[in-house]
């Protein structure tokens, strides 16, 4: 199941320790960003070891519309990560929201 920007806005304000990882590029995530590990896209598969303690937590992904988490969600969900959810909207989302 997906999260919504009110829901990861509210957990992130009560200083929650969230695995939230951003998979925009770096010129996205230096312009804007909300404090998530950043691994673009296309390094997922070659970074996998930098968050396999979280195969069986939950893992938050965003990027700017949400496509882009969307298709790391599901390769996250190949690779036997158990709790993979996206952030519907993204940082445009985020952002139109006034956060």
């Amino acid at each position: 199941m997906d999260i919504t920007i009110e829901e990861l806005k509210e957990r992130l304000d009560k200083g929650e320790n969230l695995n939230l990882i951003d998979v925009r590029e770096e010129y996205e995530f230096d312009e804007f960003n909300i404090g998530a590990k950043l691994i673009p896209l296309g390094e997922l598969p070659d970074r996998l070891e930098e968050i396999e303690a979280w195969k069986d937590q939950e893992v938050l992904v965003h990027c700017r519309s949400g496509a882009r988490s969307g298709r790391a969600k599901e390769y996250l969900a190949s690779e036997g990560f158990t709790n993979v959810r996206n952030v519907l909207g993204g940082m445009l989302a985020w952002q139109a929201a006034g956060y």
